[in-house]
């Protein structure tokens, strides 16, 4: 593009003068007039507000799909078929009523910006495309974490272009860690779930997955999708005795550094036939582990700040023991002693189609397994990091792939279905504002009325909030072409800004 300097004179639609001249420019080069708003409009994302206000972030993640309609996108006048039997409560955000459910969040809501007008079209489990920079899910790539199409996940590319900025030297701490246990591995049925992995990036840039030490205290009985699990569930409750290590270096808390320096001189003398392991997910946590996990264990910095066993019982109370609460707990210490992008995963336990995946006993489990343990944990990590003065830096994302239907089936115990065309997402700190709704639904919570927004915008946000342009910053797949962090068509939504 051609520069023409000067003094900007801005015209009654909001464009300067020096942009008109520098299109006339540009098309000189070969842009046309769309091609050049289009860059124009993306450009300079460092110029904007908020550019940068986060010093780190946490993604909690909630698999499966919470229902807008039982927490913040409440409809009491809708019909009985869509409503529900669960009753909406204020918050303390003024127009934003959330479940009954959920009253400690309800307490904290005045914190946080709600958006209501989440929308995209693929209503399947696409963690990949919730969390990535694809365009686009479909099955086969959802239950294929290697399928060649997939993008990298957000905290691999956060960690990317840190990596970058410092000439592509590793961090002293671990900076994309992910918790509570790998993705999809307490499942009985297999194959893992795509999402959050490093894609076309190699392997160091995987999110470093923690490992749950420590006890169900809920027995619980799951019967669905065919399958059936019986036993405890550590997200409904959990020991006090659980804490959580670095599942890419060692279970074992009695391995020595002489041992671990054994390890790796004996796994150095397999680099030359490592090439195929590399391209299988194995491999790539072998070559995080390799890259990263020795200089990381060198220190107890790490295994100190997983060891939430450290925290006061209060504090821990105040989480909720549970398994997501007290990951919140520890993503909490991990930011504190220099984490960038820490995600915490609501993920499946003992079968397929758990977590927030409720197609059938809905309601039983929305009161009994789900909201309690995200009610106290997402307040408590609120309050937990405005009291200790880290709310401001840390951004804080509640988040999942999509929304659930209106109408409520007719299978035991209730059930809602898949439904991407409108869902909520909730943002605090690192830069957004305090107590803010955005966009609004139907009547019946199913159609977005206003400001639709979808999951590419949230991610570019997020970049922004980060200090990185989503627009400007472009990664290269294998076969060396530039891919863009998110598509062209998202953009920086300006309400999510202070």
């Amino acid at each position: 593009m051609f520069r023409v300097l000067g003094s900007p004179k801005k015209l009654c639609d909001g464009v300067t003068r020096r942009d008109l001249l520098q299109i006339g420019g540009a098309s000189l080069a070969g842009l046309s007039l769309p091609q050049l708003l289009s860059q124009n409009a993306h450009a300079h994302s460092e110029l904007r507000p908020g550019f940068g206000k986060a010093k780190n972030c946490i993604v909690l993640f909630l698999y499966g799909s919470p229902s807008q309609l039982e927490t913040f996108d409440m409809k009491p006048d809708a019909p009985a078929e869509v409503k529900g039997t669960i009753k909406p409560i204020a918050s303390s955000l003024p127009g934003l009523d959330v479940s009954e459910l959920l009253p400690n969040m309800a307490r904290v809501m005045d914190r946080c910006s709600v958006i209501r007008s989440c929308t995209h079209p693929y209503p399947i489990h696409g963690v990949a495309y919730a969390m990535t920079g694809t365009g686009f899910v479909d099955v086969g790539m959802e239950l294929n974490p290697r399928d060649e199409r997939h993008h990298p996940y957000f905290g691999s590319c956060v960690e990317y272009v840190d990596r970058q900025r410092r000439g592509g030297q590793p961090h002293e701490f671990v900076q994309n860690v992910a918790l509570p246990f790998p993705f999809s591995s307490k499942r009985t049925d297999q194959p893992f779930r795509a999402g959050p992995y490093g894609a076309f990036l190699e392997g160091s840039f995987q999110p470093v997955w923690t490992e749950f030490f420590g006890q169900g205290t809920v027995n619980v009985h799951k019967d669905r999708t065919g399958f059936a699990y019986d036993g405890p569930e550590p997200y409904v409750g959990c020991s006090r005795d659980s804490h959580f290590r670095l599942a890419a270096v060692d279970s074992n808390p009695d391995v020595t550094l002489d041992r671990l320096n054994r390890r790796k001189s004996l796994l150095s003398q397999f680099d030359d036939g490592r090439r195929d392991l590399d391209r299988s997910l194995p491999g790539q946590s072998l070559s995080t582990f390799q890259q990263m996990a020795y200089s990381i264990v060198a220190s107890p910095k790490v295994r100190e700040a997983l060891d939430v066993r450290h925290e006061s019982d209060a504090i821990r109370d105040r989480y909720g023991m549970t398994l997501f609460g007290q990951s919140c707990l520890a993503a909490r210490r991990m930011v504190e002693a220099g984490s960038r992008l820490v995600s915490v995963f609501w993920d499946e336990y003992g079968l397929a189609g758990d977590a927030w995946d409720t197609h059938d006993q809905h309601f039983p489990r929305m009161h009994d397994q789900l909201c309690p343990g995200l009610d106290k944990a997402f307040a408590g990590l609120i309050l937990d990091l405005e009291e200790r003065g880290l709310l401001d830096d840390t951004l804080v994302v509640l988040m999942s792939e999509h929304g659930r239907t209106p109408k409520i089936a007719g299978v035991r115990g209730g059930g809602r279905d898949h439904w991407s065309q409108a869902y909520s997402t909730v943002f605090a700190g690192g830069g957004t504002p305090r107590g803010k709704v955005i966009g609004a639904t139907d009547s019946i919570a199913g159609q977005v009325t206003d400001r639709p927004i979808s999951p590419k915008s949230m991610l570019a946000t997020m970049y922004h909030l980060l200090g990185i342009d989503p627009f400007l910053t472009h990664l290269k797949n294998r076969d060396g072409q530039e891919v863009p962090l998110v598509p062209e068509t998202a953009e920086i939504i300006p309400e999510l800004i202070a």
